[in-house]
């Protein structure tokens, strides 16, 4: 009896065994089948093997996930609106099932980037509330807001954010908003520098000569779409609180937030970047947010701010004396490339142009994808064509600087590209024409400028 029932329980876990390996023989015939079709963007063909690998070995592979995700989102804007609410529920579920199945990527935590695309997802295809949406990218980004790093989404979450604060019904105070906005804007400044360093490998390897291979020219591809990305997210994000944070808004929101928050100095420091980035430096609060902040961590940015208020002053010597402090209390260089641009910008602000590319130029040190500090210095050169040279030929010369300069910009920063190019091509507008350059007889020749330019440039050939 019992060699009956001991062959009955052998026969059935050879039975289930060979179950097993047939439905996984299955599923992986079925991941590769729709896994081509996907690759090739042929998602109806890939819709019915996805489905069968989905349901049979839900944890197979992540591509079940990556690219169910991209044959839903197909179904879905191609499905009638009788199907629709079907469609919806599958992709929802299909990022609930991604959270829980792969919640790592390469074994890093990924749930910040799942949840985030499902919140995107509601969004894009109008599912749920903005209560809904909105819930679910901040558990993304408290949850693990590193993974959580898509320009679209970041921006999204806030806007998301910003209309449940407009439509009043979340009870969402100012404090709130500007708080979120805050966070949100340090968040798009983290990816930004962490591009940056990526993109500045990439800008010192070609500066040095050498050749960049094809995976350095693809992801210098990728970096500079990520970066783009940034940059119009941020504008986004800007344009939307232009009116909430006007001066007279910041000074009424942090003057009665002040005495509670006078030794917060992560408060000190948001409202202190926001008022000077809004051009409230006149104000006393400023001063009285600066000076707490100062008394508090003498730090590169309250020193900075310092500066900046003793050179409105006039106080040129004491301005420089805080802004070097500034310089030396700075240890990160991507925030020492920012501090020294800022410099610059008050240089060229003063007519002082050498003194200005002298700060620029050791931005550029620190961060050569700065792209912003070679436009102020093509800014500079052109701003200079009539007190250089000793012909009216070598005097509009300089524009040819400037526009080579300009075109650095272009190269080394994708966020600024398109301006760039634009100013590239005015100056070489104002540059002598090519009537000129054959009628001068200066075609290829170098021409130097001895003026605080000290530089030269070699003239177009014909």
């Amino acid at each position: 009896m019992k060699s009956r029932i001991y062959l009955i329980f052998l026969f059935s876990l050879v039975l289930g065994t060979s179950v097993i390996a047939q439905n996984n023989e299955e599923c992986a015939q079925n991941l590769s089948i729709f896994a081509e079709n996907a690759k090739v963007k042929n998602y109806a063909a890939a819709y019915g093997p996805w489905s069968s690998v989905r349901m049979e070995c839900p944890d197979l592979n992540i591509a079940i996930y990556a690219y169910g995700e991209r044959i839903l989102k197909d179904r879905l804007k191609k499905s009638q609106e009788s199907e629709k609410i079907q469609f919806q529920n599958d992709l929802l579920n299909l990022y609930d099932d991604w959270a829980k199945y792969f919640p790592t990527k390469k074994g890093r935590n990924d749930i910040g980037n799942i949840l985030s695309a499902k919140a995107q997802s509601m969004i894009d295809f109008k599912i749920g509330s903005n209560t809904e949406i909105y819930t679910i990218f901040d558990d993304a980004f408290k949850t693990d807001s590193k993974s959580f790093s898509n320009p679209k989404r970041l921006y999204s979450y806030f806007k998301t954010f910003y209309e449940i604060y407009k439509s009043g019904n979340g009870k969402i105070t100012t404090e709130e908003l500007f708080e979120k906005y805050e966070e949100v804007s340090e968040k798009f400044e983290f990816e930004g520098v962490k591009i940056s360093k990526n993109l500045d490998k990439i800008i010192n390897k070609e500066s040095l000569g050498e050749v960049l291979t094809t995976r350095d020219l693809k992801l210098r591809k990728v970096y500079d779409s990520y970066s783009n990305a940034i940059a119009v997210s941020l504008k986004s994000l800007d344009a939307i609180m232009g009116k909430e944070s006007s001066c007279d808004n910041l000074i009424v929101l942090y003057g009665r937030n002040f005495n509670e928050n006078k030794d917060n100095i992560i408060w000190l420091k948001r409202a202190t970047a926001r008022m000077y980035a809004k051009n409230c430096s006149e104000s006393e609060l400023f001063v009285q947010l600066v000076e707490a902040m100062y008394g508090i961590e003498p730090s590169a940015d309250s020193a900075y701010y310092l500066g900046s208020l003793n050179d409105k002053k006039g106080k040129d010597e004491q301005a420089v004396t805080y802004w070097e402090e500034s310089l030396d209390l700075e240890t990160d260089p991507y925030k020492k490339a920012k501090i020294l641009y800022k410099i610059a910008l008050k240089f060229k602000e003063k007519g002082r142009k050498s003194t200005a590319r002298n700060y620029a130029r050791k931005a550029l040190s620190y961060q050569p994808s700065l792209g912003k500090a070679y436009l102020m210095i093509a800014n500079l050169y052109a701003n200079s064509a009539n007190n250089c040279g000793k012909s009216q030929f070598d005097k509009r010369a300089v524009y040819w600087l400037a526009a080579n300069t300009a075109k650095k910009a272009a190269r080394v920063d994708a966020s600024i590209k398109k301006a760039a190019l634009k100013t590239a091509a005015s100056y070489i507008g104002r540059a002598p024409s090519k009537t000129d350059i054959f009628t001068e007889g200066m075609e290829g020749k170098i021409i130097e400028f001895s003026c605080w330019i000290n530089e030269n440039v070699m003239v177009p050939k014909l």
